[in-house]
């Protein structure tokens, strides 16, 4: 549960980091635990556990993650190692890259979005194939092959 850091002072996985409604904040920021953002943020986001853009959250810019919650706006790519959830309201522009995605009703997305690992090519290049999908040239399962 408690850690130390590289000075030696313990740091908790749990603690939240809050810029508040009416603070601005341009630059960049790398947090442990939990990062909320209330006001206006310019700048790139870094490694913390959590990410929680509130209804009143502006943020423009890069964000690398391990999950998101964004309930305000963004405009810039994100990039979550786990989950990025869109809260009713919320209003995102820029590219989107997590492995699960929640998108609730009533949600401005604007942007590509990439979920999962990389796709499989077949040898000799060409499109990848489907998960279950047969080779090309290859029969599909259950249908018999000619002679």
């Amino acid at each position: 549960m408690f850690g130390k850091d590289a000075d030696g002072q313990e740091v908790d996985s749990r603690q939240t980091s809050i810029l508040a409604q009416g603070c601005r904040f341009e630059g960049k920021v790398t947090a442990n635990g939990t990062f909320r953002i209330e006001g206006e943020f310019k700048g790139d986001i870094g490694t913390p556990e959590n990410l929680v853009i509130g209804k009143s959250g502006i943020v423009h810019g890069s964000v690398k993650v391990k999950n998101a919650i964004i309930g305000g706006q963004l405009f810039g790519d994100i990039t979550a190692e786990n989950k990025i959830e869109l809260q009713s309201g919320s209003h995102v522009e820029g590219d989107i890259k997590t492995k699960r995605l929640v998108i609730d009703e009533g949600v401005f997305f604007e942007g590509n979005c990439s979920m999962g690992g990389p796709r499989t090519v077949p040898p000799g290049g060409g499109k990848p194939l489907a998960q279950g999908a047969p080779a090309q040239g290859a029969p599909a399962q259950g249908q018999p092959q000619g002679k």
